[in-house]
């Protein structure tokens, strides 16, 4: 499918700076169509659904922002994610929370670029490249996973059901 470059709106460009700033190696990808559910993103992007990554931004009782990476096939597991970081399990944020505390809406999300605990599911890792949330609904990050491990600062350990 043909990639048509849309006019950025005000997240996709925040995110766009702040790859060009840190100097992360990824590319930033907008389409017309829409990449908010993982079918919507693969069939946009022209991928299979273990090659996207879900961001699932949770709460923990301490209310820190956890953000747990899976692959687009998989889901996570509160329970797992809950024992990774030693506490009770999280909850899942709400959308303004998602914006409050990434910046990012939800649906757009990206892997990296904001203070979180960012937790990694070990299958994402098997994969050399993913795409994950670029900004926005209508937007992608093409990025290799030991990039993606880098610059979010995360941990891998196993999160996903």
């Amino acid at each position: 499918m043909t990639e048509i470059r849309l006019a950025l709106d005000a997240y996709e460009r925040r995110l766009q700076q702040y790859m060009a700033q840190q100097g992360i190696d990824a590319e930033h990808l907008c389409f017309q169509d829409s990449c908010h559910s993982v079918a919507e993103a693969a069939d946009t992007a022209g991928c299979e659904p273990y090659e996207l990554v879900k961001n699932v931004c949770l709460v923990a009782p301490n209310n820190q922002i956890v953000v747990a990476i899976v692959r687009g096939t998989d889901r996570v597991s509160t329970t797992r994610v809950g024992k990774a970081l030693g506490t009770e399990r999280p909850r899942t944020a709400t959308p303004d929370e998602i914006l409050d505390t990434t910046g990012y809406p939800c649906g757009g999300t990206p892997s990296f670029g904001y203070q979180a605990i960012f937790l990694i599911d070990p299958k994402v890792m098997e994969t050399n490249t993913v795409y994950t949330g670029g900004g926005s609904t209508r937007a992608l990050v093409r990025v290799g996973t030991t990039t993606l491990l880098t610059d979010s600062g995360g941990r891998v350990v196993r999160i996903r059901r």
